[in-house]
C-alpha cells in the first residue's frame, strides 16, 4: 500500500496571525505533526509526506523540522474560502506526478489539532482497511451537546425545537442517541474518494474513530494557552 500523508499550512491566519508556525512549548505548531507524521512512516512502508503550503515562512519553518517540499499551493488554492478537499487533491496530483506512483490512501494531519499519536494512526488504519467499501475516516470526540435534547433550532411555525427530533420523550442527554464533535484531527481518504470527485469530508460511506483522550482544535487564543498549560504541567491523559 502507498500512503501519502498530507500537512496542509496555509498563510494569512486571521484569527491568530502565523498560527500553524506559532510556537506551543517551544516548538512551532506544524512540529508536532510532523513528528508524528515521521512516526508513521517509520512504522510503515512507502509512505510519502507531503508539505503544502502558500507561505515562505512556513515551507522554512518544516525544512528546519525535517519536511522540506518542492510544491507551493497554487495562489487560487490559499484563500479563506477555498474547501480542504481541493486542496488535498491538488498536492496529491503533484505527488503522483512526481513519484510517478498512484497511492492507495491520503493520510490528512491537520496542524490546528495535533493531539493524536501514532497509537491512534494505526487504530484508525486498521478500521478503514477493515471496511473496503468505506471511501474515508475521520477523528471525532464524544459531543458534549445533542441535537436531539439540548441543541434546538427555529421551526417553521416560529417557535423552537430540538434540532433534530428525537424517537419519543428524552429527559436526559445520556438518553439520547450518541452524536460526535469532528475534532478535525486527522482523515484517512482512499483514492477512490478523490476519483469520485467528493466536495467534502462527510459521505454516505465515511466512518469514524473515536479518539480515546482529549483531543481538540486551536481556534482562539485560549485554546494555545490551554494546551500549553496541560503540556508544560504533564495534564494530557495520553502520550503525545
Amino acid at each position: 500500500m502507498n500512503t501519502l500523508i498530507t500537512i496542509c499550512a496555509r498563510g494569512g491566519s486571521k484569527g491568530i496571525p502565523g498560527k500553524n508556525i506559532k510556537l506551543l512549548n517551544g516548538l512551532p505548531l506544524i512540529a508536532y505533526s510532523i513528528a508524528t507524521a515521521r512516526q508513521f512512516q517509520q512504522a510503515h512502508d512507502h509512505v510519502t509526506i507531503a508539505l503544502s503550503t502558500d507561505d515562505a515562512e512556513i515551507l522554512k519553518v518544516a525544512a528546519d523540522h525535517g519536511l522540506s517540499t518542492d510544491y507551493l499551493r497554487p495562489a487560487e488554492l490559499a484563500g479563506d474560502l477555498v474547501g480542504k478537499i481541493d486542496t488535498l487533491a491538488d498536492v496529491l496530483a503533484h505527488q503522483e506526478r512526481s513519484a510517478g506512483k498512484t497511492f492507495d490512501y491520503v493520510l490528512d494531519l491537520d496542524v490546528t489539532s495535533p493531539l493524536r499519536n501514532l497509537q491512534d494512526l494505526q487504530a484508525a488504519w486498521a478500521i478503514i482497511e477493515a471496511q473496503p467499501e468505506a471511501l474515508n475516516l475521520f477523528s471525532v470526540s464524544p459531543a458534549n451537546r445533542s441535537p436531539y435534547f439540548n441543541m434546538v433550532e427555529r421551526k417553521e411555525n416560529g417557535y423552537f425545537a430540538q434540532v433534530k427530533q428525537p424517537d419519543g420523550a428524552l429527559f436526559t442527554r445520556q438518553a439520547a442517541p450518541k452524536v460526535y464533535d469532528l475534532n478535525a484531527s486527522f482523515y484517512f481518504y482512499r483514492r477512490e474518494f478523490f476519483s469520485r470527485g467528493c466536495k467534502g469530508a462527510i459521505t454516505d460511506r465515511s466512518l469514524i474513530y473515536e479518539v480515546p483522550h482529549v483531543c481538540f482544535d486551536l481556534d482562539h487564543q485560549i485554546d494555545f494557552e490551554i494546551l500549553a498549560l496541560l503540556i508544560a504541567h504533564d495534564k494530557l491523559d495520553f502520550k503525545l
